[in-house]
């Protein structure tokens, strides 16, 4: 059974989804990126998996639920703590970031069979999860993150290691109030979506 990694930010003011402000404030952004874990680890916790763990920047709150391993991201660029992510697992493991509300369990319950390797590709060239049935580290190590090609590269380094890779379906991540938009109207009945019709109503919009 596959373990299930959620590489996420603490939800506070100023630290997570930038982008959103403005504009929003950043007790506002701070407020969508906690709706967002919230929905991604729910998600998480109703997926079978062999573990679930969070591989968190910062202390948790609140917001985590029960049966989750809570690990601290290692330092170093983002290449070098998903990498560290996938080193502390020692069987097959997907991992997903914070950034994708609508995640169901229909679209994390992977199956190594017939692929060594799951990649989710992110409509703004980025990648929403990364599946290995061997999580070798090296295959993340020196990938440039935060660019439009990053996606590309990523799945290049997969297919150059002689990978089988399965595509998973391309989606959205929440970065600027656009996203946002487009995020809630396609998961209407996410936490996500009720925290930001709750802040549009209280601005008057």
């Amino acid at each position: 059974m596959t373990t299930l990694l959620v590489i996420a930010k603490e939800p506070l003011p100023g630290r997570v989804k930038t982008r959103l402000t403005p504009p929003f404030t950043p007790r506002q952004a701070a407020l969508l990126a906690e709706a967002a874990l919230v929905d991604t680890l729910r998600t998480v916790a109703a997926t079978p998996a062999r573990r679930r763990v969070l591989v968190l920047d910062g202390v948790p709150g609140p917001w985590l639920p029960p049966g989750f391993e809570v690990v601290p991201q290692s330092s170093g660029g983002l290449d070098e703590r998903l990498a560290a992510a996938f080193a502390g697992c020692d069987g097959p493991a997907l991992l997903i970031g914070m950034d994708t509300p609508q995640v169901t369990p229909e679209l994390l319950g992977v199956d190594f069979a017939d692929c060594e390797a799951y990649f989710g590709p992110a409509e703004d060239g980025g990648f929403w999860a990364l599946g290995l049935a061997d999580p070798d580290p090296h295959l993340l190590q020196g990938v440039p993150m935060s660019t439009p090609t990053t996606g590309a590269v990523q799945r290049a380094r997969l297919v150059a290691a002689g990978l089988r890779v399965s595509d998973l379906p391309r989606l959205r991540d929440v970065d600027t109030a656009v996203d946002a938009e487009a995020v809630a109207a396609a998961a209407p009945g996410t936490r996500f979506a009720a925290e930001l019709s709750r802040l549009r109503a209280a601005a008057g919009r």
